[in-house]
């Protein structure tokens, strides 16, 4: 029998002990995807080296409605395959501590399941939204930290 402890068996099934996070986008991805860096932000044009996640369904639902291209708005379950730090571009810089509980890494995410049932904000606070992150691009503020 082989000692678990050195076989080195890839998983091909989600582990139902690890943390799962959400990730909002209008990618069209399938369960077993990795979400890499080096894609242009929908915040800045040009790609980081950083990708994002939370663990709330809320900042995914962010993520999702303010995400670019023309696709349809997708929620995905995922799994880090790297280490995770707290998102600087919303903790302490825009609220105490982390509430979203926004994360990034520049290590890929593991598509693991989509969340097909959940309730998007109003076209008006979409719209607000997205006139306040113009208005911080045309004011020349640093949208992104990386």
């Amino acid at each position: 029998m082989a000692n678990p402890s050195t076989t080195n068996q890839k998983r091909s099934t989600p582990d139902p002990f690890k943390q799962t996070y959400f990730h909002g986008t209008k990618a069209d991805l399938n369960i077993g995807d990795l979400i890499e860096t080096g894609y242009v932000s929908n915040f800045v044009n040009r790609k980081l080296k950083h990708i994002y996640l939370a663990s709330t369904l809320s900042a995914a639902i962010w993520g999702a409605e303010l995400a670019s291209g023309s696709g349809r708005q997708r929620i995905y379950l995922v799994e880090a395959t790297g280490p995770l730090e707290d998102d600087p571009n919303v903790t302490d810089k825009k609220f105490p501590g982390n509430p979203t509980m926004s994360y990034r890494s520049e290590s890929p995410f593991r598509v693991i399941g989509e969340v097909t049932v959940w309730q998007g904000h109003t076209p008006e606070q979409i719209q607000l939204m997205k006139e306040g992150v113009a208005q911080l691009r045309q004011s020349g503020a640093e949208l992104i930290e990386e």
